[in-house]
């Protein structure tokens, strides 16, 4: 199937190609030509059938032709003349030439190549950072494989991924059930309990479109966040919640089903077969196990003993505790431990002992939500379960489970996320509504591969498990010392050791350290050079004064600059990239893809030259190649696209499309054979396209199984269960890594390692952003609000904000640009709307507008989006509010998976306006 470019009268072309500046993209889109000049964007109509939106993309994509003829685009390279790097540091850029500039990156390189790749401290002299969710991965052309070609690169360096994404739900998600995002099966589900999961707006036009859709055929949807958001607006209840307390209203939960409902309402075969539940634990913690296989035991109710979890013909027990004999434990460090009589309750069992306290009263206490509210969720969700019933698809018959809950940013990451996302799991499977229709459905891998298939990176782990692999924590395995500045292979297990784990380690510690590292700690060298492409950590990350501080220790930085920022303030080159609407790439589209981008077809799509570049902007993979020729990285560079770092392998079995490794290719020879080798794929070579087909056509697909969408057929195909309830693999890694940082007298990371825990419990989350304020000076009755941050469409990712048609069309959203608050609230602090207000943390301080609303809780106010710009044309003079500035960058607001949450403890009062732009 395919989307035709078309003519139209009056000269005017119409040309497909995609969006994707956020992570709800890829999204279809044709762009209006006439006469050379980009003069509109439209809906690809042609997608009607194909795109789940129907070729509609959402209000970032019309701000591309603003975007294109932006009088402030940087046009032509330009370099840094002043060696003085800060904010108040004029960088005297100078215009120079292709040849000048890239010869200077190349000499940068050789010269590290000479010196060695690696520093003194083991850290690669080479770092880069790309903006959000890696979406940049899909406009840069083959610069991935320049970056494979190089080998040793840091990409821990954060813009805000690692610390302002849905973080921890990446990492616990793709260890339980292969789900780097997780979304609701919205086509088919009944009920969605939402907790702070903003879809309406950051969910893309697939997501609003199938949550309207959804809405007219019955659906409901309950929203549960502090503030009344778009989704909440558009949602059949909004539950007021104290920010940070998700994790009691859902632990909560798990009580009312395991002990107010009757047991035969669970879906009793789900959990008995799929998950862990009847492995039986021992009092130390462990599983009890064979003592010669070494697989985990269970309690079969036929011939009442204990056997191996996958003996034939067995019925395990749910419930219970047991005697058993003749068995064995492995604890930490290969420790073996040998019972010959003991006492054993199923995971099940210990699971319903830990949740019996957490009764919805007590989290009434907690959450400040009424305990009937709580009941009446709990129970609502399971009436709409649908136990027992099926469906077909595709063919097979499989569980239909109606039900699915997500979870949004500042619950899904930081103190409070391991318990949150343990709970929306078990949850799922109490009521076997995971990995199912109509359930709580993974969407793609990164940490684990294929990428492009998260079906095929399902693999037979140990106990019956996926394989999941982690950073080795065992005595004489662990990595004492890091291979990236942010630590994530010695601190966090669960990330493991791939370039994309990099990106979902602390980042916020590589931004730390370089200013003062902890005890114990090898305080780390700045990178020789600093790659830095669609990314603005000046603005995007948090503390941003500090962040710019350390900024500019960077000794050489390469910008791809689009205008003027921040960040490239500080860098010593700046290299204008041809934007979206000017360069050529080919990338993966359908299949199951983050948010809410299933579809029933996968293939590839391009983005195509609508127009010339403007000035002297150049095709990023024109760029690329041009710095392996002159770095002598081109046979590398070759081979690595050879190889498939620029889409799809050229070479397997069944056919050859590579390119010679010793030749310069230009820009669509490169991407010709990447056309045909993906198409070649695709189809068995039964319909091979190239490049002129594809720019013709726009779109190259092929059906795609709606099963897929699903994992239980493979992890049933493969005889697996999910790891839930109980978390013994994450327990021992975590008595681990306390063993082997204590063996380096490393104490700094003590409140992390209390996160390992077999099963969650409740800690006062709370707490620690009271204890953060107190830390940094400040008394918590002094800052009497929590401050939390939310997305606007037209600035998903904030990469547009120097865009005016999005402020523009922002205009019509509540609280754009402003400090959203309760009416009541500000009317205590003398507040009206409009009035100048500045909210002020322990560490800095914001200003904007005030918007009242009903719609907040008293004790919250909300910043949306990413702000604060000092640097960037137009951006700068909206004197718009960011949270960013007031949140700290903080060791103890970091969870075991090294994130934290957009949240802060502030105060709230009247200003007479904006500060002056020098105070700024």
């Amino acid at each position: 199937m395919s989307l035709k470019q078309k003519a139209v009268p009056e000269a005017v072309t119409s040309v497909p190609s995609y969006c994707y500046n956020c992570v709800s993209g890829p999204d279809l889109m044709t762009v209006r030509v006439k006469d050379g000049i980009a003069t509109a964007i439209a809906p690809n109509h042609d997608a009607i059938g194909i795109h789940p939106a129907h070729g509609r993309p959402c209000v970032k994509a019309y701000g591309l032709v603003q975007k294109t003829y932006n009088p402030d685009r940087v046009l032509t390279p330009m370099k840094r003349t002043n060696p003085k790097k800060g904010r108040h540091e004029d960088p005297g850029f100078v215009a120079i030439s292709w040849d000048e500039a890239l010869d200077a990156v190349a000499a940068k390189l050789k010269d590290i190549e000479a010196t060695g790749k690696l520093d003194e401290n083991s850290m690669p002299r080479v770092a880069a950072t790309f903006g959000h969710g890696g979406t940049p991965a899909s406009y840069m052309g083959t610069f991935p494989a320049f970056l494979a070609a190089w080998g040793a690169i840091d990409f821990s360096f954060g813009s805000g991924q690692g610390v302002k994404c849905v973080h921890s739900e990446h990492l616990y998600g793709e260890f339980w059930h292969r789900a780097f995002t997780v979304c609701a099966d919205t086509v088919q589900t009944r009920l969605i309990l939402s907790f702070g999961t903003n879809v309406e707006v950051s969910g893309g036009p697939c997501a609003v479109r199938r949550h309207a859709d959804a809405r007219i055929r019955g659906i409901k949807r309950i929203q549960i966040e502090p503030h009344l958001s778009p989704t909440g607006a558009c949602s059949a209840e909004w539950v007021p919640i104290r920010p940070k307390t998700d994790a009691a209203f859902m632990l909560a939960m798990v009580h009312v089903l395991l002990h107010e409902a009757r047991r035969d309402q669970l879906d009793l075969a789900f959990l008995k077969d799929r998950t862990a539940s009847p492995y039986l634990v021992g009092p130390d913690g462990w599983y009890l196990r064979d003592p010669d296989s070494g697989k985990p035991l269970v309690w079969d109710e036929v011939s009442e003993r204990a056997v191996p979890h996958d003996s034939p013909g067995i019925r395990p027990a749910l419930d219970g505790t047991f005697e058993v004999r003749n068995v064995a434990a492995h604890g930490p460090d290969d420790e073996r431990i040998a019972y010959d009589h003991v006492a054993a309750r199923s995971a099940f069992q210990v699971m319903g002992d830990t949740m019996r306290p957490y009764t919805p009263e007590w989290a009434a206490e907690v959450c400040d939500v009424p305990a009937g509210t709580i009941r009446h969720v709990a129970t609502e969700f399971l009436d709409n379960a649908c136990i027992g019933e099926t469906i077909v698809v595709g063919g097979r018959t499989l569980p239909f489970r109606p039900v699915a809950i997500t979870l949004g940013k500042t619950v899904n990451n930081g103190w409070g996320a391991f318990e949150c996302c343990w709970a929306r799991t078990m949850l799922a499977c109490l009521v076997g509504a995971l990995e199912v229709p109509g359930g709580t459905l993974g969407t793609t891998v990164r940490l684990n591969r294929p990428h492009e298939n998260r079906l095929a990176s399902v693999k037979p782990g140990e106990d019956g498990f996926m394989a999941n692999k982690l950073n080795a924590t065992g005595k004489g395995k662990w990595a004492d010392k890091p291979t990236g500045r942010n630590a994530h292979k010695p601190l966090i297990p669960i990330v493991g050791d791939s370039s994309w784990a990099q990106a979902l380690g602390p980042t916020h510690l590589a931004w730390m350290f370089l200013k003062d590292a902890p005890k114990e700690w090898a305080k780390p060298n700045p990178p020789d050079l600093w790659f830095a492409f669609r990314t603005n950590p000046a603005i995007s990350f948090w503390d941003t004064d500090q962040i710019i501080e350390n900024m500019a220790k960077m000794p050489f930085v390469v910008a791809f600059a689009y205008t003027m920022d921040e960040t490239n303030h500080m860098a010593d080159i700046l290299l204008p990239d041809a934007t979206d609407l000017e360069s050529t790439q080919i990338i993966r589209v359908g299949g199951t893809k983050f948010v809410e981008q299933h579809w029933e077809h996968a293939g590839i799509i391009i983005r195509q030259p609508a127009v010339e570049p403007q000035g002297e902007a150049r095709d990023f993979t024109w760029i690329t190649t041009e710095i392996c020729r002159r770095a002598g990285l081109l046979e590398a560079y070759n081979t690595a696209i050879n190889r498939g770092a620029a889409l799809v392998p050229l070479k397997r079995e069944h056919y050859d499309y590579s390119l010679a490794i010793d030749q310069v290719h230009d820009v669509e020879t490169i991407w010709d054979a990447v056309c045909k080798a993906a198409t070649h794929e695709l189809t068995d070579g039964a319909d091979v396209k190239d490049l002129a087909w594809l720019k013709t056509n726009g779109l190259f697909v092929v059906p795609f199984e709606k099963k897929d969408w699903y994992l239980l057929p493979t992890m049933e195909d493969q005889g697996l269960r999910f790891e839930m309830p109980y978390q013994e693999r994450l327990l021992k890694a975590g008595i681990e890594l306390g063993r082997r940082l204590h063996e380096h007298d490393i104490h700094w990371w003590d409140t992390q390692l209390k996160e390992y825990q077999a099963l969650p419990t409740w800690h006062d989350v709370p707490h620690h952003w009271l204890k953060s304020t107190r830390d940094l000076g400040g008394h918590p009755d002094d800052y009497p609000f929590w401050a939390v941050t939310t997305k606007s469409m037209p600035y998903t990712t904030g990469n547009n904000a120097g865009i005016p048609l999005m402020n523009e069309v922002a205009q019509n959203l509540r609280g754009h640009g402003s400090v959203v608050m309760n009416a009541g609230a500000a009317k205590k602090l003398g507040i009206k709307a409009g009035d100048w207000v500045e909210v002020r943390s322990p560490i800095s301080f914001t200003r904007g507008k005030a918007a009242l609303v009903q719609g907040c809780r008293p004790d919250t106010i909300v910043v949306q989006g990413q702000y604060a710009h000092w640097k960037t044309p137009y951006a700068k003079d909206l004197n718009f509010p960011s949270l960013n500035k007031v949140i700290p960058l903080s060791m103890e607001l970091t969870d075991a998976t090294g994130s934290g949450a957009d949240l802060v403890r502030v105060s709230v009062t009247k200003v007479d306006g904006p500060l002056a732009e020098d105070a700024r």
